[in-house]
């Protein structure tokens, strides 16, 4: 059997390829630290890297330390079907520990699907190299079709130990991504092309991008919402709505097959796509510090908050989304996780309408929802929705939309509720 047909074989069970993500498994080893791209939609304090809030993690991690958690994992889950690296850099500007860890594991699992996610500058100097290593599938972020356009996204690249900015910087970023695309096509590795929607930018350009993509060699594509995170020059961005960005998936989707259930994971995700427990292995998270096991704070009235997170970690998730809630009890001014509520999504993806989220049996489901997180003060979500909020509101749960750590995130809605109830 040819490489080829071996990585396609692969891409049955793997989340991302296989059109539906399904209950196969998958973890991302946050061991890749250093990014040597600056996107304008991207801040360093967060660790992120060349994707929207893909990039994001608890904790860095050594190969030493992946290898363990790894075991741990697998034998949490009795079986792993994928091991990503992405981020929280960019994998291949840190490719000894990347290559130090997928050696590691495979001498463990000779049959477990290795994969990468790259910006794409050094996939030219690396793509020979992830083959020998057995990566199957690699995922390179393009965002532009030209250097005109991604000299509007990228501030600067750092390549071959100098700094390029402008449209220098972005010539050799473009070149470099669908040379290496090429060179992946050559070598049997199947491509997805991640590309972040930014309106008003790169949004009437898509199909463009599509077709070039395609072209390259890459056989899926993934356009995503942009996430805006304070403090980058695209922090104002206006976004897409759910609507907006399937049309353009729709009109890109003649072109090259499109992904419609990425859910932006994060670079220490672990689990299914619609189940992520990596906040049970994310030891040192400033959110988990006081979780279950440790001492329970004076027993006296606190407040709940109700936190809608993909881990626990990040509060990166829409209301609407969310199969369970992560609860935090905020008293005395710390806070302290205290569980995690299951709940039955208030959207769902609808069957033949391209992955489009929506509501299911209003009264039902939020009624559901509301005994699950009706002790709360609040719901802290990425987003939510004018109907859910107003529901939410007439049950004395306030709605806080933001997008940050959860301990943070409860910090400044506990302080805001405390604050509300002195002065009523």
């Amino acid at each position: 059997m040819d490489i080829e047909t071996a990585n396609r074989i692969k891409s049955l069970t793997h989340p991302c390829y296989n059109g539906c993500g399904g209950k196969n498994t998958r973890i991302h080893m946050p061991v890749a630290p250093l990014c040597n791209i600056q996107c304008n939609y991207c801040i360093r304090k967060f660790n992120c890297v060349n994707e929207s809030r893909p990039g994001v993690t608890a904790n860095v991690l050594s190969p030493t330390e992946a290898l363990t958690r790894y075991s741990a994992v697998k034998q949490r889950l009795g079986k792993l079907d994928v091991v990503g690296i992405a981020g929280p850099g960019d994998a291949l500007a840190n490719f000894e520990p990347v290559k130090e860890t997928f050696s590691r594991i495979r001498e463990l699992d000779e049959n477990v699907t290795f994969c990468v996610s790259t910006n794409g500058l050094l996939l030219p100097h690396y793509a020979e190299e992830l083959a020998k290593l057995g990566v199957s599938h690699v995922t390179v972020t393009i965002n532009a079709s030209e250097p005109s356009m991604g000299r509007r996204i990228y501030r600067h690249i750092d390549y071959q130990g100098k700094r390029y900015t402008g449209l220098e910087a972005a010539t050799i970023l473009l070149k470099n991504q669908y040379e290496g695309i090429g060179m992946l096509k050559k070598l049997g590795i199947i491509c997805k092309v991640n590309t972040v929607l930014l309106k008003g930018l790169n949004d009437e350009l898509m199909v463009e991008i599509s077709q070039k993509v395609k072209n390259a060699g890459a056989e899926v594509h993934n356009i995503m919402q942009l996430i805006p995170v304070e403090g980058t020059l695209f922090e104002s961005m206006p976004l897409v709505s759910n609507d907006e960005l399937n049309k353009v998936r729709r009109a890109c989707e003649t072109i090259i097959p499109q992904m419609f259930h990425c859910r932006q994971c994060r670079a220490d995700a672990i689990g299914s796509l619609d189940d992520d427990i990596s906040y049970e292995f994310t030891c040192g998270s400033d959110t988990r510090e006081n979780s279950e096991g440790s001492e329970a704070l004076p027993d006296e009235p606190g407040l709940l908050f109700a936190a809608a997170s993909k881990n626990g970690v990040v509060v990166d998730q829409h209301f609407g989304h969310a199969t369970g809630f992560f609860v935090y009890e905020y008293k005395n001014g710390q806070t302290r996780f205290v569980e995690r509520r299951e709940v039955s999504q208030y959207c769902t993806p609808q069957e033949g309408q391209g992955g489009i989220f929506l509501p299911r049996d209003h009264e039902g489901n939020m009624e559901a929802i509301l005994d699950a997180i009706g002790d709360c003060a609040a719901v802290i979500a990425l987003r939510i929705g004018d109907y859910p909020r107003r529901l939410l509101a007439d049950h004395g749960i306030e709605c806080f939309i933001t997008f940050s750590s959860v301990s943070e995130a409860v910090q400044k809605a506990a302080e805001m509720v405390l604050k509300r109830s002195i002065v009523s």
